[in-house]
C-alpha cells in the first residue's frame, strides 16, 4: 500500500459526513434567517475537516501507544497498531494538521467577524484552540478524557452544540433559543455513534483499562442508554419542526432520516455479539448526515 493510501486510511475520511452534519444544520438555520455566506460555509467545512482528521490521527496514536488497539480489537485496523505508520510519522501528521486547521480557522474567524468584533474573534479563536486540545486529549496522555467515560460529553458539546450553534453564530452574529434543539439532535446522534463504537469494543476496552459509558453500564444497560439517546434526539427534532415558524409540510422532511434509525434500534435490541454493532455505526452516522442534508435542502426550498 502506498504512503498516500495509508494516510487516507489513517485520516478515516468516512467519518466526515458525521462531522459535517453540524455545519449543515447550523447553515440551514442561517438560511431560514437569510444569513448565508458561501465563503463562511466553505471555510467552516474545511475547519471541521481539519478537526476531524486531527482527532482521527490522535485517536490512532493515543490508543496505539497505550496498547488499547491490539489483536482483540474488533473494529477497522489502525495505522499505528498495524505498523503502517510509526509514532514519529503520526506525530508529524498531527502537527501538520494542527497548522492547517489553525490557518483555516483563523481565516474563517476573520471573514465572519472582521476586525471590528474583537470579543467575537477572541471567543471563537479560544473555541478553536479548545477544539484542537479536545481532539488530541480524547485518547492522548495520562488524563485522556476518553479513558474516563467523558467521551460522550465532549462529543455532544463539540459535534452538537459547538458545531451547530457555533456555525449558526458565524453567519448571524446572534443566538436563538430554537437553535439549541437541532443542536441537541445532532449532538445526541453523534453520541449514539460513539456509544456503538464503545459497545463494540467494550470487552477489549475494559481489559486495557479504558473506561467508557459502555464499560460502566455493561452490555444490556448500554443498549437502554442507546435507545434513550436516540429517542431524545428524535424528540428534540420533532419539537423543533412542530413549533418552527414555517407552515410548509416540507419542514418535517428531515424527520425521514429517523426511519432507518427504527430499523437500527431493532437490530441493536436483538444483537448478542459485540462485533455485530460494527456495521451499525455507518447507519447512524449516515442517518445523522441525511437529517442535516434534508434540513439544508428544505431551507433552500
Amino acid at each position: 500500500m502506498s504512503k498516500g493510501k495509508i494516510w487516507l486510511q489513517a485520516a478515516r475520511l468516512r467519518t466526515l459526513p458525521l462531522s459535517f452534519s453540524g455545519i449543515f444544520t447550523g447553515t440551514a438555520m442561517a438560511l431560514y434567517n437569510n444569513a448565508f455566506d458561501g465563503l463562511i460555509f466553505t471555510l467552516a467545512l474545511l475547519t471541521t475537516l481539519g478537526f476531524q482528521v486531527l482527532s482521527n490521527f490522535a485517536n490512532d496514536y493515543g490508543d496505539g501507544v497505550k496498547g488499547t488497539d491490539n489483536a482483540e480489537r474488533i473494529g477497522p485496523e489502525r495505522a499505528l497498531q498495524s505498523g503502517l505508520l510509526t509514532v514519529k510519522e503520526l506525530k508529524r501528521g498531527m502537527l501538520i494538521t494542527i497548522i492547517f486547521t489553525l490557518f483555516v480557522a483563523t481565516f474563517l474567524i476573520y471573514v465572519a467577524f472582521g476586525s471590528e468584533n474583537f470579543v467575537y474573534t477572541i471567543t471563537f479563536f479560544a473555541l478553536g484552540i479548545a477544539s484542537i486540545v479536545a481532539a488530541i486529549k480524547y485518547t492522548v496522555g495520562q488524563s485522556a478524557y476518553g479513558y474516563r467515560a467523558l467521551g460522550d460529553v465532549f462529543v455532544f458539546l463539540f459535534f452538537g452544540l459547538l458545531g451547530v450553534v457555533g456555525s449558526y453564530f458565524l453567519y448571524t452574529k446572534a443566538l436563538s433559543v430554537w437553535i439549541f434543539l437541532p443542536a441537541i439532535t445532532i449532538g445526541l446522534m453523534s453520541v449514539a455513534v460513539l456509544n456503538l463504537n464503545n459497545m463494540r469494543d467494550r470487552v477489549s476496552d475494559k481489559a486495557s483499562g479504558k473506561k467508557t459509558i459502555a464499560v460502566i453500564l455493561g452490555f444490556e444497560k448500554s443498549k437502554t442508554y442507546h435507545f434513550f439517546v436516540l429517542g431524545t434526539a428524535y424528540a428534540s427534532a420533532f419539537i423543533f419542526f412542530f413549533y418552527m415558524n414555517n407552515d410548509s409540510w416540507l419542514r418535517f422532511l428531515p424527520l425521514l432520516a429517523f426511519f432507518p434509525i427504527l430499523v437500527h434500534l431493532k437490530k441493536v435490541q436483538f444483537t448478542r455479539l459485540p462485533k455485530d454493532f460494527d456495521p451499525e455505526l455507518k447507519k447512524v452516522a449516515l442517518s445523522t448526515f441525511l437529517f442535516s442534508l434534508l434540513f439544508l435542502l428544505t431551507a433552500l426550498a
